[in-house]
């Protein structure tokens, strides 16, 4: 069984295990699960999940423990069973209550037993048992012998057999406890008693359990840090046993680019010449060797790392995180790592990479993994794949004040979970509370994690808004918003803006639920087209919040259905995906577009800001037909936040780069003479397309978009002097002048100073009509405090003439939006409520003021027409459905989004009012 250590090895190494002795009990039975998983079939019931189990330190000798072991729930753990059968058999390692196991049951107590042989290859070298995870304190026996106890469900943990071996067949007995939450363990979302959002238990030993032959001195474990700015790996061997050197080799292809020697526990640091980055368009790892020398040396492990760097810093006068210095938006999933079949234990390695890569393939770079610790392979499929990973603590219990002892098990179990995993490439972010379940003293946790790893950033405590709880330490301010996305919190000088949780839409797919008819989300959708475009819909909204709220990571609610939660892309079996895929992908990557400034919505309206640290409150604008930089606030008069607004449109010489039209002059557009900017009409020259086509690029000093001269490649729309060009930083005029060439070139999409796209008369009355084909004589309308439409004419009562008109005044909550004041009861405006149309008297509340304003756009059906946005709830428009008035998205949650009609349903012609 001699292979080469190493990831290349990896594939190969899964096929010479040894095949460990059966045990002398009956044959697995397996149960049927509520839902198979396309993997369910494949699991072997001798050896099941036979892949090499720990990538980062690797070794060529071991031996799998996998597959059938005697097992028997018991009263207590006083006396272990040794050298007798017990009544059933467990497929190791599945949770007892899985079907997979063979069990299907929980036990607050259980024996596992089973015999082995070592090979006789090893002789000579010491035998370690080792165990992945085992929930939650697992005593063990090796041929009557205690070996030692773990506490802890979540973390790896090993013992040298060596002296209780024989040298024929041997018998191990594991006795587990497994409370789950009848105490204060961390334990996740595992409960007892399953519903909602907390799920069936999974007791016992979950992952892999194997033996390895190792020297009397031997590598335990590889602490890796790579240092960018020196082009080096820092490398800790921490290292069992009384070896006298270290010497290091770091591999690329096969060939040795860099080593170092020392001493074992001392920091190595290796030279990393060019070192080529891992970032998630390009996750490439480096292998690495490790060798023990000197008295009771000879060791020799391997691993990998990948050269990257993790902080915070300001961007475009935002703080932001950085990957290697540059600002990648987090766009991740809530990925809770349950399966209908092995619950906490993926059937195949096959299964547990699939989840990874489908959300890879969805354009997501990021994952949370929530309340749970993967196994090892998880981690290196992550870090293969190129996916960014929040990894948190699973949780205490909710509802609960941990005591002194509770408080002193979470942060040793903490602690051990963040050494076990510092070294794990794809994990960027810690976040040792949840909603504050569970939690306490957050500022001192957060801490305590930041001084045992540095390198990463710290959540206190996800969805820092929802419980009370913020410590106000940490790297985040980490908000929780269902459906969302909503108005997160802002970044401030020392945390930046994430979005923990967001999402949670479900749909229900017949034959495929964890309990039919009672599966939730926090939406619910009609069916997969309807979910799907909501889910574009409030994911859009995202690409705004990275520049009006400074955000800088979000995290969809999720990734697959778990349990009774419906609110996946895939369902728990992952037999169907409910979204089109294709779409989901556009989206997603149109918000990681966003935040590299390479991406503006065309046919949406913009400002463009400036970005230079001198001038943040200035926006790009026109004055006397020439493009200026303007300072724009929301005081400033209207015709100048229309000066600073422009239309995205398909360049005009181009439809892959972008021209802008002027809000203010409608048909005229900015384009460049003599490499001044100007606002002139558009006169269909060649020459005039080329001049206003202006191609996107991430931005020259980061954080935004710099804008390059369809026809003057090289040259970019720049400010100087409070003037406008197209500029380089080498040319021969002024404006080329390369002082803070790379951050005046860089702009800020940021939403528009003049919100409305269409312009309604202030103060008039007006009355709406509807312009959907067969419905044409109705109207708008208010009665008993609610909205409607109703057939409107001249012989109408004078009451609804009056109810059918409007008063049209500034928008209450923005004035370059609209509000509605009832005709016939003054100081009573239309606003939405829990999206049904009122007509009520105003209470003066900021809540009010935004319900009752909507922006005027132009109609998504028929020319000449308006649509009304809601200002407060991104993607939701004036609606007429079934006679009545609402706020509806197409596709979404309520009756009123119905798909059918709906452009048409959302236009209204603005007319004469009928009572003057």
């Amino acid at each position: 069984m001699k292979v080469r250590a190493g990831l290349a090895a990896l594939s190969l190494i899964a096929t010479v295990l040894v095949t460990a002795a059966a045990p002398a009990q009956a044959a697995y039975v397996p149960k049927t699960p509520p839902l198979a998983t396309p993997w369910t079939s494949q699991v072997s019931t001798t050896n099941p999940l036979p892949e090499y189990p720990r990538p980062q330190l690797t070794r060529p000798d071991w031996q799998s423990l996998n597959g059938q072991w005697q097992f028997a729930g018991a009263a207590n753990l006083n006396t272990p069973p040794a050298g007798q059968n017990l009544a059933e058999t467990v497929l190791v390692p599945y949770p007892v209550e899985s079907a997979l196991s063979g069990i299907m049951r929980h036990e607050n107590n259980m024996w596992y037993r089973r015999t082995f042989t070592v090979p006789s290859g090893w002789s000579g070298r010491r035998v370690q048992l080792n165990f992945g995870a085992v929930t939650y304190r697992a005593s063990v026996w090796v041929n009557g012998v205690s070996i030692g106890s773990h506490s802890g469900g979540y973390d790896a943990f090993s013992f040298d057999i060596t002296g209780a071996l024989n040298g024929g067949t041997n018998e191990i007995i594991v006795g587990v406890y497994s409370p789950v939450d009848a105490t204060g363990i961390p334990l996740g979302k595992q409960r007892l008693n399953p519903g909602g959002i907390f799920y069936t238990a999974a007791s016992g030993i979950w992952q892999t359990v194997w033996l390895e032959p190792t020297n009397a001195a031997r590598v335990t474990r590889l602490d890796t840090t790579p240092d960018l700015a020196a082009g080096q790996l820092d490398l800790v061997a921490q290292v069992s046993g009384s070896a006298q050197g270290v010497t290091a080799e770091v591999l690329s292809g096969g060939a040795v680019v860099g080593s170092a020697s020392g001493a074992p526990g001392a920091h190595l640091r290796i030279n990393v010449p060019n070192a080529h980055l891992w970032t998630p368009d390009d996750p490439f790892l480096y292998d690495l060797r490790v060798t023990l020398t000197g008295t009771g040396g000879g060791d020799q492990a391997g691993g990998y790392f990948g050269m990257r760097s993790i902080g915070k810093a300001m961007v475009g006068g935002v703080l932001r995180p950085v990957l290697n210095g540059k600002f990648v938006f987090q766009l991740g999933t809530l990925d809770q790592g349950y399966w209908p079949d092995g619950i906490y234990t993926a059937p195949t390695d096959a299964a547990l990479r699939f989840d990874l890569e489908q959300q890879k393939a969805l354009g997501f770079n990021m994952v949370r993994k929530h309340i749970k610790v993967e196994p090892a392979r998880w981690f290196y499929h992550a870090d293969r794949l190129g996916l960014l990973v929040w990894q948190d603590m699973p949780a205490m219990k909710t509802g609960f004040t941990p005591s002194a002892a509770d408080k002193t098990n979470f942060e040793a179990e903490l602690h051990r979970i963040i050494d076990q995993l510092k070294s794990i490439t794809s994990i960027v972010l810690w976040v040792p509370f949840n909603e504050g379940w569970g939690e306490y003293e957050p500022a001192r946790i957060a801490d305590l994690v930041k001084g045992w790893d540095p390198s990463r950033l710290v959540t206190n405590n996800s969805g820092s808004n929802c419980c009370g709880f913020d410590g106000g330490n940490g790297d985040t301010i980490d908000d929780h918003i269902y459906v969302g996305p909503g108005q997160p919190q802002l970044p401030t000088a020392s945390r930046i803006a994430v979005l923990g949780e967001y999402g949670g839409l479900g749909l229900r797919v017949s034959g495929h639920e964890w309990s039919p008819g009672n599966g939730f989300g926090y939406e619910m959708l009609p069916d997969s087209s309807s979910l799907t475009q909501r889910y574009v819909a409030i994911t859009s909204q995202l690409r705004d919040l990275i520049s009006t709220r400074g955000l800088s990571a979000s995290v969809y609610t999720e990734p697959t259905d778990v349990e009774n939660e419906v609110n996946g892309f895939y369902t728990y079996d992952r037999a169907v995906q409910k979204m089109d895929f294709a779409q989901v992908a556009a989206v997603n990557n149109s918000v990681k577009a966003a935040a590299q400034g390479t991406y503006l919505p065309v046919n949406q309206l913009v400002s463009l800001k400036v970005t230079t640290s001198c001038c943040t409150d200035r926006s790009l604008s026109v004055a006397s037909n020439l493009g200026v930089t303007s300072v724009v606030n929301s005081a400033a008069a209207d015709a100048l936040k229309k000066d600073s607004t422009f239309w995205v449109r398909p360049g005009l010489a181009d439809a892959n780069c972008v021209s802008f039209e002027s809000r203010g002059a409608p048909g005229q557009f900015l384009r460049h003479s003599g490499y001044r900017l100007r606002r002139d009409a558009n006169d269909n020259s060649t020459g005039f397309k080329a001049d206003a086509t202006y191609c996107i690029r991430a931005g020259l000093a980061g954080g935004g978009s710099s804008f390059e001269s369809y026809n003057f490649p090289g040259r970019y729309l720049r400010h100087i002097a409070s003037e406008v060009y197209i500029s380089n930083n080498s040319g021969a005029n002024a404006w080329d002048n390369p002082t803070s060439f790379a951050a005046d070139a860089t702009w800020a999409g940021i939403p528009p100073w003049w919100r409305s796209g269409a312009d309604l008369t202030l103060g008039a009355a007006q009355s709406f009509q509807v312009v959907t084909p067969g419905y044409t004589d109705r109207y708008l309308r208010h009665y008993n405090a609610l909205g409607y439409t109703e057939v409107v004419n001249s012989a109408s009562s004078a009451t609804l003439k009056a109810d059918a008109t409007f008063y049209v005044r500034r928008g209450l909550a923005d004035p370059s939006c609209y509000s509605f004041e009832s005709r016939n009861f003054p100081g009573q405006y239309l606003r939405h409520s829990q999206f049904r149309i009122h007509r009520d008297p105003s209470d003066g509340s900021t809540l009010f003021n935004a319900d009752a304003t909507f922006c005027a756009q132009p109609g998504r059906y028929g020319s000449g027409n308006v649509t009304f946005e809601s200002v407060n709830i991104n993607g939701y428009r004036l609606r007429h459905y079934a006679s009545e008035a609402w706020i509806a998205a197409p596709g979404g949650a309520n009756a009123a989004d119905n798909p059918a009609n709906y452009d048409a349903d959302t236009s209204w012609k603005v007319v004469a009012p009928w009572a003057p």
